[in-house]
């Protein structure tokens, strides 16, 4: 998809709150007595909650165009409150409330990087309002910051906590309590979705908070906040070192063909795919590529070698050692696919590197960051308040019969797909092994995935991400939201995900299909039959490899 993961996000979040009239079909207008039941929520009194806004949105109906189809959804109630329990923290909250046709389903979602605005949370928002659930987002109470740039948080450690661990919870609380005022009784079940800062907020829930949620979808979560921006910074600090170690889309690309060369040679990719299938298995060096005689986009530079070198190892100590996650090999996208300010400043600034300056002030210089001199202050500041995803256990949500799925792409420059692994290894050796723990957890990585979206291979199995296009079924062998939501009602639990690829010309034809398989089982050709059929792989046990 040649289009960035954030700019598709904002265009769903805008397809979803289309305004009435403006030339697409509006559906059935709700019963009068609607608007009246929606407008009284303005009055509503809660502890430490302020309604702000509660109006009445018109349906619209499903439209087909040359861009593809836009699904509509249904008449609801849009209501904006704000939660202020002690001095400094204001927890903002929207909640969808559809008018008929409510299932007695609460949905949460997540938020992305620094939060501050709901728009991240309306394309899942969307898909929950067209299965009937009431559905709430949060702007994890960071607002005026934004999700690239946190800025506006320096001096305000309530606010951290609000981030880290807190306001998710809230927007829990308060959504329900609103749900319930809306309906005259309580949600039935409960289900929360969300990526990336929006997957941490998950895994919080599911770690300390066991009963809000009976199933809850996350996806590439940022679980080690504080390295996790490291690595960022890391990052730009090693493509901003010298004026010619910045590496092109043309020497990306260059990086990503032999990158899947090697790992194919290696038995780790496929013939003819473009991306390689098991990224943590594969030893690739970049200086296979340095030039041997003049500079071109057919060879690296020995500073584009060293640069390279800095991506697949992740931060490192003065000794060399590996201190966090670096990228995977088959994950140097070029900035087609919109992540380009892994390399170039926002703001002024590294992405995400406002988090710094709340523990060295708005001086902050990049440049004079220290790993080793630096980091262990920043976690010492920090980790207590923003790391709780690296702790706890999901015991207790395991035992109330709560039902988690994490997806991550193999592809994930921004978010280390080691983290998932090493948080389901984890939890899997506190309960007594990966048997007990796949009663109630389970982990499915998509390899060729960037981050929540996006990449070379197939990504649309997850409709609440609002792109790529919808699945061809959106039922529980295509859809992982279908399937947490089959599993926490049915017990039945997901064995594998077909997970699809849509031709870029033509958004309703399908290039490939494969099986996402829950770790630490993996796909495996069959060795016969197209390697863009699923039905030619097998979920295997890495016992039988």
């Amino acid at each position: 998809m040649k289009r960035s993961y954030r700019a598709a996000l904002l265009a769903a979040a805008t397809i979803a709150l289309t305004a009435p009239g403006a030339a697409l079909a509006q559906g059935p207008k709700p019963a009068p007595d609607a608007a009246a039941r929606c407008s009284a929520l303005a009055g509503l009194k809660l502890p430490d909650t302020t309604v702000t806004s509660a109006t009445l949105v018109p349906g619209k109906q499903a439209e087909s165009t040359i861009a593809g189809d836009s699904p509509g959804y249904p008449s609801f109630c849009r209501v904006v409150a704000r939660v202020r329990s002690e001095p400094g923290s204001d927890v903002g909250l929207e909640l969808w409330l559809p008018v008929e046709g409510w299932t007695g389903v609460f949905h949460g979602n997540g938020s992305g990087g620094f939060a501050g605005i709901f728009a991240l949370g309306y394309p899942a928002m969307a898909e929950g309002l067209r299965r009937g659930f009431a559905t709430a987002v949060t702007d994890a109470g960071t607002a005026p910051a934004s999700p690239l740039e946190g800025d506006a948080l320096i001096g305000q450690p309530r606010k951290w906590r609000d981030w880290g661990r807190l306001s998710t919870h809230v927007m829990t609380v308060t959504g329900k309590a609103i749900t319930k005022a809306f309906y005259g009784q309580r949600a039935r079940k409960s289900f929360y979705t969300g990526c990336s800062t929006g997957g941490q907020m998950g895994l919080v829930e599911a770690l300390y908070y066991p009963a809000d949620y009976d199933g809850i979808l996350v996806g590439a979560p940022v679980i080690n906040r504080t390295w996790g921006h490291a690595a960022v910074l890391w990052d730009y600090r090693a493509a901003n070192r010298t004026p010619g170690s910045m590496l092109s889309d043309a020497k990306l690309k260059l990086l990503n063909n032999a990158a899947i060369a090697t790992c194919w040679r290696q038995g780790h990719a496929l013939a003819g795919d473009r991306f390689i299938s098991e990224p943590m298995q594969c030893s690739f060096d970049p200086k296979v590529l340095q030039c041997t005689g003049a500079a071109s986009d057919s060879c690296l530079t020995e500073s584009e070698v060293t640069t390279a070198r800095a991506f697949y190892s992740g931060p490192t100590d003065r000794n060399g050692k590996p201190t966090y996650y670096g990228w995977l090999p088959g994950s140097e996208m070029p900035d087609t696919f919109g992540w380009s300010f892994l390399q170039k400043p926002v703001g002024g600034q590294p992405a995400f590197g406002s988090l710094f300056k709340w523990v060295f002030g708005a001086g902050w210089n990049w440049n004079g960051f220290d790993f080793d001199r630096d980091m262990p202050i920043v976690n010492a500041q920090l980790d207590a308040i923003v790391n709780d995803a690296t702790r706890g256990s999901l015991a207790a949500f395991a035992a109330r019969g709560g039902k988690l799925i994490v997806f991550h792409g193999l592809a994930d420059t921004l978010v280390a797909p080691g983290q998932s692994v090493a948080f389901f290894d984890r939890q899997a050796a506190g309960m007594g092994g990966s048997g007990n723990l796949g009663d109630s957890a389970r982990l499915f990585l998509a390899p060729g995935m960037m981050h929540c979206g996006g990449g070379t291979g197939p990504d649309a199995f997850n409709t609440t991400l609002g792109i790529p296009p919808r699945p061809p079924s959106d039922d529980a062998q295509h859809d992982l939201f279908s399937a947490l939501i089959a599993w926490s009602d049915k017990g039945t639990a997901p064995d594998r995900i077909v997970a699809t690829r849509f031709s870029s010309e033509d958004a309703g034809r399908i290039d490939m299909q494969r099986p996402l398989c829950p770790y630490p089982q993996r796909a495996v050709y069959r060795g016969f039959g197209s390697t863009r059929a699923a039905s030619n792989f097998r979920c295997e046990a890495p016992s039988n490899r």
